[in-house]
């Protein structure tokens, strides 16, 4: 090739390379509350000068240090000053009252970034969309070659909804390492959340080392592994090693609060109590009601509790601390002095959800108590326990949040609450003064399967991404005042390692974020689709796992006479749907689906895809007759 064809055919290339650039999408998660597009982009160069306040934002700097010299493989220098500089971060030293404390103003210009914010939390925010407006390669732990490191001309100003955006990690169930935890925590900041909710007790595991109370580790953090579907797994061999768990130092607690704090992330601890306490007992058996039974163990995920009452649980085994005895108290004192002098934040969540009354209603201690205290029922046992223990909170300067289910029986004017069954609730409690973080099950439950049962873990409900993107922390009745926020919860009885729980948390995280930080009206369910498969790319770099669910179809079984009718929707528009009866592997060859499909009478599985543009998207579902028959409604 000549000299001349061959800069030809690179300035041709570079033209492509640009173009593409151009056309890519705007898609920023959360939505901000204004963008203005405006015409050109600005193009990073080979050497990057970034002015910043470096006393206030050494993680932001180095966050800022690493991004752009490691996929775009560009020189990195900070500077105090504002001259040459082609990134600026500024905080304003009037405040700027629209934006609040976490907000902040992105200007792109052909020239230059800036990024201002009162605080450091909204340059952080303005950081991390900035990264958006990047091309997905920038997520990348290598350097990436032919990408055009540029971003379009755009104002925007940002700042979110609601002050409490909060993600919950059950780290009981399944224990997941302090790198695990901090990577769960970056992929929070990545969409703007500032609360971890850090679950941190229940009954298959202690996970919070109690100096003054040894064997809550020692015991309570191990138990016998087993694997299969939790909560109907055999019961373990009783000699069987218990060595699958683990626990927290202290000072690991401490490593993670300032990992979260720098980047904007508050930490607050759960003890789940007075139910919830199998590995309490097991390390501790005098704080039960019928400490001599032998039957306190730390749970495994063989069935302990009958779910088939039409309310709360019936127990099979013990598993809730005795409100009556006073030894139980001395105990809490122990753990919530140690746990608010770990924590900064100003809240302790103490559970109070799913506590069976079965062996409170068996003591001759409850009754006692009951008598002298003019308690009527067992919600009133739990109010009792719950007004004790929220005293020893407040004496430690730390206030106390618990689930819904603490309502029942009564709560003081300081408890807050976090309404989880539904968002009545948490209505009800805003009404009546008190704090509320919105988490309820039929929206932010994200341990719940987001496809079909034929592709995910089977788990006890389901939710869809557009039924999360419907979440509204600020339902229609609630009293704004004392509405806190919102939370997306993860339990991981069902969740092994750290890879599902990528794949459980995102996309639906997307959705919850969205809903927590963008202006109610700026949602759109068609866009955030689009902006969802542009944050795929990103996370395909960037090596995180997500959900493909939004391409699997939604299948619907009914009944008609003898008939068995099979009625398939998606999520997201432009798929088209392929289905087979006899066996073999749909593709686009088959007739696309059009209305709903008769199961024909001997057919045995039923097999589905979805394509798009003529390449397949979804995953193959196989479903059998069998089971399409359980379904029919």
């Amino acid at each position: 090739m000549g000299k001349g064809i061959f800069i030809i055919a690179i300035m041709l290339m570079s033209v492509s390379v640009m173009g593409q650039q151009q056309e890519r999408n705007i898609s920023i998660i959360p939505e901000p509350v204004s963008l203005l597009k405006k015409g050109g982009h600005f193009v990073l160069p080979d050497e990057v000068v970034i002015s910043t306040p470096l006393a206030q934002g050494a993680y932001i700097n180095s966050l800022l240090v690493e991004k752009l010299s490691t996929a775009p493989g560009k020189k990195v220098k900070l500077s105090s000053s504002a001259d040459n500089a082609h990134i600026e971060l500024l905080l304003n030293k009037i405040t700027d009252k629209e934006i609040g404390r976490e907000g902040y103003r992105l200007d792109v210009t052909p020239q230059k970034v800036v990024i201002k914010a009162n605080e450091p939390a909204g340059l952080l925010y303005g950081v991390q969309t900035f990264f958006q407006l990047l091309p997905p390669q920038i997520e990348s732990d290598k350097k990436k070659e032919n990408v055009s490191w540029q971003i379009p001309v755009v104002e925007i100003t940002d700042y979110p909804r609601v002050e409490w955006r909060g993600l919950m990690l059950d780290v009981s169930r399944h224990f997941f390492t302090v790198d695990e935890v901090k990577q769960f925590i970056d992929n929070m900041v990545r969409y703007k959340y500032n609360i971890f909710h850090w679950h941190l007790t229940d009954d298959e595991g202690w996970r919070i080392e109690i100096k003054s109370l040894p064997k809550l580790t020692q015991v309570g953090a191990w138990r016998t592994e087993q694997v299969g579907w939790f909560g109907s797994l055999s019961d373990p061999d009783p000699d069987a090693p218990k060595n699958y768990g683990g626990f927290y130092t202290q000072d690991e607690i401490g490593e993670v609060i300032a990992y979260a704090m720098e980047r904007n992330v508050q930490v607050m601890p759960e003890v789940d109590v007075p139910g919830h306490s199998s590995a309490v007992l097991a390390a501790y058996p005098e704080l039960a009601c019928f400490p001599e039974s032998g039957d306190h163990f730390v749970r495994t995920g063989a069935p302990f509790l009958d779910w088939n009452t039409g309310g709360r649980p019936a127990a099979m085994y013990e598993n809730t601390l005795c409100p009556a005895n006073e030894n139980v108290y001395e105990f809490m004192d122990k753990v919530i002095t140690e746990v608010a002098a770990l924590f900064p934040f100003e809240y302790i969540h103490t559970g109070g959800d799913e506590a069976p009354y079965t062996f409170w209603e068996k003591s001759p201690d409850i009754k006692k108590l009951m008598l002298r205290e003019g308690i009527k029922d067992m919600s009133g046992v739990q109010s009792y326990f719950g007004k004790r223990v929220e005293q020893i909170i407040l004496s430690k300067g730390k206030k106390m949040m618990g689930w819904d289910e603490i309502l029942e029986g009564g709560i003081t004017p300081t408890t807050a609450l976090m309404s989880w069954r539904g968002i009545e609730h948490g209505i009800k409690a805003s009404n009546s003064g008190h704090y509320v973080v919105m988490s309820p099950t039929n929206y932010v439950y994200i341990d719940y399967m987001q496809g079909d049962l034929s592709t995910e873990p089977r788990v006890y409900g389901s939710l869809r991404l557009n039924q999360t993107y419907q979440f509204d922390p600020i339902p229609e009745g609630a009293n704004a005042k004392y509405i806190l926020g919102g939370q997306a919860n993860l339990w991981t009885e069902q969740i092994y390692n750290i890879r599902q729980v990528e794949y459980m948390v995102w996309p639906r995280g997307f959705a919850v974020a969205e809903s927590l930080w963008s202006p109610k009206e700026k949602k759109d369910w068609n866009r955030f689709a689009s902006k969802t498969e542009d944050h795929f790319a990103r996370f395909d770099y960037a090596r995180i796992k997500y959900s493909p669910a939004i391409y699997d179809p939604i299948v619907k079984v009914a009944k008609e006479g003898e008939k068995l009718m099979v009625t398939l929707t998606t999520e997201i528009e432009g798929l088209d749907i392929y289905a087979s009866f006899d066996a073999s592997t749909p593709d686009n060859f088959y007739p696309v689906y059009k209305e709903p499909l008769q199961v024909p009478k001997d057919a045995y599985v039923m097999r589905i895809i979805t394509y798009r543009d003529g390449k397949p998207v979804g995953r193959l579902m196989s479903i059998s007759a069998e089971e399409l028959m359980k379904r029919a409604r």
